[in-house]
């Protein structure tokens, strides 16, 4: 079998070319993309396969697909860099920058508490029915309005799709544009990243429809986790209407591909410097390795430990080698890798969706195959 693969690997990192080919031989990939910087410059950008489950038509080098939970540290790296401009503090409460967020007992829920999925809001109370979905304003009205499900701070809960509404409602409160214009202005458009939260009917022609697994959620209906993903219900099929793909869902409808993902995140990669411009300080970016909780994840049922919008590398979730290291990754398999002590920025996106939250054999064989061209580069 003939895989088309597309783009530039140094030669370094040839493990890693092999391993995105194997994903297409071993692992019926079907169209994809990897990306890794180090130290701030491009060593992998590679995509390949289809668009279709029939294999007609080709990935293309600016392919877009919708992310899901790559998207959250987009959403994370907009609210450090206000927290690193000393527009935000991650201390204060919530209620600080967005009064009417203390009702109903969340007075003293802190900002950092977003970030770390601690807040007790990691799903809707209120029915989330019609287009109420695409509605930023009923969206953090009813969060403000709602009460915690569990005590906020003491423990994390996977906030699947209402994290993105908290972040950006601090964001909107303090800049006075939506989450997805600060993105694009403050961050996407100054180092190039072609990466939407909120995209216009231009891009459609770009956008490739995922390939669906379904979400396989066996909690309790009256679990935490079960309440999460009941409401608002997402279906693996609704990134391709029009409404989704316009509206700002901050948590889970970023479109982009692995190029546009490290672009953005290779600064939290590289002290905040990135294709010769700075985003923030180095002390901002250090700002993700601040533990906020660690144990088993109310919603996710898995050990995590989360620091400042990211997951932390931990003996339980073994990312990398090397301590400074965060990540996340969306439904289907997409992945986020940032490697602070190595000056790596990783990402692996594609269109074909396995069933999982937290990734699969496809990314994980990438980032595996390459620590080992870093190690076997040094």
């Amino acid at each position: 079998m003939t895989v088309p693969i597309q783009g530039f690997c140094d030669p370094r990192f040839e493990p890693v070319k092999k391993a995105f080919e194997n994903n297409f031989l071993a692992h019926n990939e079907i169209g994809a993309s990897v990306a890794i910087t180090l130290r701030g410059e491009f060593v992998v950008d590679l995509w390949g396969g289809h668009l279709d489950a029939e294999r007609t038509q080709s990935w293309q080098e600016d392919t877009l697909v919708n992310v899901w939970s790559s998207t959250k540290t987009m959403a994370a790296m907009s609210l450090l860099l206000l927290a690193d401009r000393g527009e935000v503090d991650l201390h204060a409460p919530a209620e600080k920058y967005w009064p009417e967020f203390a009702q109903n007992g969340k007075k003293d829920v802190e900002v950092r508490y977003f970030l770390s999925h601690t807040s007790g809001l990691s799903g809707m109370e209120e029915a989330v029915v019609g287009d109420a979905l695409y509605d930023w304003e009923w969206m953090t009205s009813a969060l403000a309005r709602q009460k915690p499900w569990w005590e906020p701070g003491t423990q994390s809960g996977y906030h699947a799709l209402t994290q993105g509404h908290l972040i950006g409602e601090i964001v909107r409160r303090v800049t006075g544009q939506s989450i997805g214009n600060f993105f694009r202005q403050e961050i996407a458009e100054v180092v190039g990243s072609d990466f939407h939260i909120g995209a216009g009917e231009a891009l459609d022609e770009r956008i490739s429809n995922l390939i669906p697994a379904p979400l396989i959620n066996s909690a309790p209906s009256d679990s935490i986790a079960g309440r999460t993903f009941a409401n608002p219900p997402v279906e693996a099929s609704l990134p391709q209407k029009r409404q989704w793909r316009a509206a700002e869902i901050p948590a889970a409808n970023g479109q982009g591909n692995a190029r546009s993902i490290v672009r953005a995140q290779t600064a939290m990669a590289n002290g905040g410097v990135a294709f010769g411009k700075t985003l923030m300080s180095e002390a901002g970016t250090r700002r993700i390795f601040e533990q906020q909780s660690k144990g088993r994840d109310l919603v996710l049922g898995v050990p995590i430990v989360f620091g400042m919008g990211y997951g932390l590398n931990s003996d339980k979730v073994p990312i990398s080698p090397n301590k400074n290291t965060c990540y996340w990754g969306g439904w289907g398999g997409s992945s986020v890798v940032i490697d602070q002590d190595e000056g790596l920025c990783f990402s692996y996106v594609m269109n074909r969706m396995e069933s999982g939250l937290l990734g699969d054999p496809r990314g994980a064989g990438l980032a595996a195959a390459m620590y080992a061209s870093q190690i076997r580069g040094q």
